[in-house]
């Protein structure tokens, strides 16, 4: 929102004062971060259960007084952003603030954290705990609500639905057994294996979300259900599917219970270790080819996700230099790239209990931030990002990378692992030949990152120093087309360069050329005349830069 609209809506808020999904803080230079949680954890669970499109946390305001007195909490961006991924972390299922707005209001700066409602049939919990409102009061969240959020998506959701015919002896011993130990995990301050252990079958699988009131659910059969059991669900099947394509090729099937399956289907895969040479060094980094969480947050993601009612299976096609994931049913709600970076969080899912069980289940550790996840530790792995294939409406492939593709990009990653993930992501959209916004490539083409022209960007092959105070460009000696290279290079390092800049950057290649001085106004002439470049200083004192830096 723009600030105008944030003052007006900070003024209807401050009118109708404090609810069940609007809260007051002065906090004028501190919070609890877990005090912050809980409040989270309440407002978020509120607003579903009252229809709200937000909630709100506000900081700033004096709740004696109900004016604006100002707060200097976490001023910095950096830290607003470690707020997000604290709160993300100690929410279960995880989600984050939907944005965090500055509000410059005449009395003081105001900060209004925007929390989404909880997803239709998941209430939040903080730290494993559920929280309420009751008026102005935060209290637990009582099984009454508890009971009316999860059933909100019995009618639509197929997961959620009873299994005609189906008992407690459908369930795998094994599947019920590592169940129990996830749950405990998945709970440390609160449980222990023992505990866990002790309690009856039912109960427990009430509580981790396999049944309702002892009944069996899809949900239920497809984690932990025996595979002879599977026939139950006819004419959905329940099997995932594992094939390597290419000069050799086989298949396997794999059925219930999908709590083990998914982690033998994993193990069918072909995992070599990449060797992959530092830049400037002869020292060799080993990584893996495919990296065991992402593979398996892959797998469980398409699960989660999958359209049961499409009657197909999840697939897993292992090629030589990648694996590919498909699930039946559109990306259910956004993009992709909405959630590569942690922005985002669903609302919704097209099969809540079955996600809701999978996260009790440790299968799936962040709802919303899977993808985030998979992204961020690919990155670290100096491989390029996971690319999701919605052209055919009815599926969604991933596929995630088990080679490099531009030796550039993967060179650039280990020489620079402080990179930002938003730069990451569009560097991997400049190696695979994709656009970027325009506002990405004057970024990365101000920290030489990229080089090269619309619509032929390209990941630099240059080595830039990230420790000096003015990063050096390597020059590179060569033909007239390396040298006015070298040029665009520098001024996307450095921002600008003078004549004499210019000069003693290319005295290595030019050295000893009598016509040194002609042959550089020479190259300045047709990069300016190509558009590349262009002059802020006068004809007598040029002060070069790139055309595109330009206001």
């Amino acid at each position: 929102m723009a600030g105008q609209d944030m003052l007006g809506l900070l003024d209807r808020l401050i009118a109708g004062w404090e609810g069940e999904t609007v809260e007051f803080k002065e906090a004028s230079r501190d919070y609890s971060t877990d005090k912050i949680g809980s409040y989270f954890s309440a407002l978020s669970n509120e607003a579903n259960l009252r229809n709200a499109g937000s909630a709100w946390l506000v900081f700033g305001v004096c709740n004696k007084s109900r004016t604006v007195v100002g707060t200097n909490y976490r001023p910095d961006p950096e830290r607003q952003q470690s707020l997000k991924w604290q709160i993300a972390q100690g929410t279960e299922p995880s989600v984050t603030f939907r944005d965090i707005h500055e509000v410059a209001h005449p009395s003081g700066r105001v900060m209004m954290l925007e929390i989404p409602p909880a997803p239709t049939g998941i209430p939040i919990a903080w730290h494993g705990h559920y929280y309420a409102r009751a008026g102005e009061s935060l209290v637990s969240l009582g099984l009454d609500k508890q009971d009316q959020i999860r059933h909100q998506s019995l009618a639509t959701d197929w997961s959620a639905q009873i299994v005609p015919g189906a008992t407690l002896d459908d369930f795998d011993p094994g599947a019920l057994d590592h169940a129990r130990r996830a749950f405990a995990r998945k709970y440390p301050r609160r449980l222990t294996e023992g505990e866990v252990f002790s309690w009856p079958v039912a109960m427990f699988t009430d509580r981790a979300r396999l049944t309702l009131g002892g009944e069996v659910t899809r949900a239920g059969l497809l984690l932990v259900g025996r595979a002879e059991s599977a026939g139950r669900l006819t004419p959905h099947p329940a099997q995932l599917t594992w094939s390597l394509v290419g000069q050799e090729r086989a298949y396997e099937h794999f059925s219930t219970p999908f709590l083990l399956s998914t982690t033998a289907l994993w193990h069918r895969i072909r995992n070599v270790q990449l060797r992959l040479i530092r830049p400037g060094t002869l020292l060799q980094t080993e990584v893996s080819k495919y990296d065991e969480r992402i593979v398996l947050e892959a797998i469980h993601n398409a699960v989660a996700h999958q359209d049961f009612l499409r009657a197909g299976r999840v697939l897993a096609q292992e090629y030589p230099d990648r694996l590919v994931v498909t699930n039946q049913g559109e990306f259910f709600e956004g993009l992709p790239e909405e959630y590569a970076t942690g922005g985002r969080s669903p609302s919704r899912y097209r099969n809540a209990m079955l996600a809701q069980a999978m996260v009790e289940l440790g299968m799936i550790d962040t709802l919303g931030y899977g993808i985030f996840d998979m992204h961020n530790r690919q990155a670290h792995r100096f491989l390029p990002m996971p690319d999701y294939d919605l052209s055919t409406p009815t599926q969604v492939r991933l596929t995630i990378h088990g080679a490099v593709v531009d030796e550039a990009y993967t060179n650039l990653l280990m020489q620079r692992t402080d990179l930002p993930l938003a730069d990451v992501l569009a560097l991997d959209r400049v190696q695979k030949g994709l656009t970027i916004p325009e506002k990405a490539t004057r970024r990365l083409r101000r920290a030489g990152l990229v080089e090269g022209r619309k619509p032929h960007l390209r990941v630099a092959s240059v080595i830039v120093d990230a420790t000096a105070t003015e990063p050096a460009v390597k020059s590179r000696s060569g033909d007239e087309q390396l040298l006015l290279q070298v040029i665009v290079d520098h001024l996307a390092v450095s921002g600008s360069a003078t004549r004499r800049d210019i000069d003693a950057l290319l005295d290595t290649d030019l050295a000893d050329d009598s016509q040194r001085m002609r042959r550089v106004t020479n190259l300045l002439t047709k990069l300016r005349r190509d558009g590349l470049i262009a002059n802020q200083g006068t004809k007598a004192s040029p002060v070069w830069v790139l055309a595109e830096q330009q206001p």
